[in-house]
């Protein structure tokens, strides 16, 4: 075999290799914040926090994401997505281990705040590279890196579940699994493309300001709609089906686990179907089965028929916002980096808001209504322009 026809071989084991580290990074990077997530309630016992003082730890976890994620982008385009997400992967699990032992609540806060701003720069920075690669291989990949998110939520809820049902105390349980996450993260991190950095375009200024555009805003809208729809079906819909349905608080729970296990699913079978029918094509579609699962579980009378409403609901909008991610990744004018950190926090800002606006208007028009409003929404973002592949 000659040199020419090795080079096109070793180009897609690169190209492999880097798609499997990133999707490593989404993973690890899952089931650090959904361990964190899934704890909240002995971390509040623990540390003895009040209402306030824990709502103040999660109002302070996501300032510093989001304003992490702002920073993110030129800071990726100095350094590259590997120097950020190997300090990452090093840094999350001590931080995770550290919120267990932390002598007081004050350090508590403070460790919450110093994980939302490692976390936000690593979402934005994982995202990015994942674009990157996505562009490198001329193929679909984002869908594969946010379902491995999606399972480590499920994994790390379940095993959470399994370990404080036989007594294991939140110390033990975070050091152990802190050590585990370095580890695996210590491994992957020898693996990760240097990206970001090589896809800065010359002569185009990378700065706090740059990357923001007409379309990057449309597109950032999209995804803050699209968060907010999800944010009703997680946060309320369980809610809603036990107070306008009248179904038991097991069956309420199975919604949620609908919704996320359809949501699973259709991230196993986004990059097939993308690279099938094209991404723009399939976000239309997922966002018509989106609205039409949603259309079920909000107007069914009987809550059975509901649950799997929402089921259908996951399935179709599991696509887009991987989808979305993608598009962005497609937009000139800046660096990858950059325009990938602007869009996430458009993401973050519907999901911090999605619940609270649900909750605001239900408390004005009725929770049935609200979650009604729903499913025009998703129909809206099918007009949204998308760039061409």
């Amino acid at each position: 075999m000659t040199v020419s026809q090795l080079a096109p071989h070793r180009h897609a084991a690169r190209v492999q290799r880097d798609r499997w580290a990133v999707t490593a990074v989404f993973l690890l990077n899952g089931l650090t914040l959904s361990t964190y997530i899934v704890r909240a309630p002995s971390f509040k016992a623990t540390h003895d926090l009040s209402d306030a003082r824990f709502g103040l730890s999660g109002l302070l976890f996501a300032m510093a994401a989001l304003a992490c994620m702002q920073a993110v982008g030129p800071l990726t385009a100095r350094l590259g997505t590997r120097t950020i997400l190997r300090g990452a992967l090093a840094v999350m699990p001590l931080l995770l281990a550290g919120l267990a032992v932390a002598p007081g609540p004050e350090w508590y806060l403070i460790g919450s705040a110093v994980l939302g701003g490692v976390h936000g720069a690593t979402d934005a920075a994982m995202n990015a590279s994942a674009v990157a690669v996505e562009r490198e291989a001329k193929r679909p990949i984002l869908n594969g890196c946010h379902a491995a998110w999606s399972v480590s939520a499920v994994v790390a809820s379940l095993s959470t579940a399994a370990l404080a049902h036989v007594g294991v105390s939140l110390a033990a349980h975070l050091v152990a699994t802190g050590a585990l996450l370095l580890a695996g993260g210590l491994v992957i991190a020898r693996w990760l493309p240097d990206s970001g950095r090589a896809k800065a375009e010359p002569g185009v200024p990378v700065s706090l300001r740059s990357g923001w555009s007409r379309p990057l805003v449309l597109l950032g809208l999209t995804a803050t709609a699209l968060m907010i729809c999800e944010g009703a079906a997680l946060g309320w819909g369980g809610i809603f089906l036990h107070e306008a349905r009248n179904a038991s608080l097991s069956l309420a729970a199975v919604a949620i686990t609908a919704y996320t296990g359809g949501q699973t699913l259709g991230r196993l079978a986004g990059d097939r179907l993308t690279g099938r029918g094209g991404g723009n094509r399939l976000f239309r579609i997922g966002a018509v089965i989106a609205a039409g699962g949603f259309a079920v579980a909000v107007l069914a009378p009987h809550p059975g028929v509901a649950v799997g409403g929402f089921a259908l609901a996951g399935l179709g909008s599991s696509v887009l916002v991987p989808l979305t991610y993608s598009a962005v990744g497609r937009l000139p004018g800046a660096s990858t980096a950059a325009l990938v950190s602007r869009l996430t926090t458009f993401t973050y800002t519907g999901i911090l808001l999605g619940p609270a606006l649900i909750g605001w208007a239900a408390g004005h028009i009725g929770l049935a209504a609200t979650m009604t409003v729903v499913i025009p929404l998703l129909l809206l973002v099918i007009v949204v322009p998308r760039p061409k592949r």
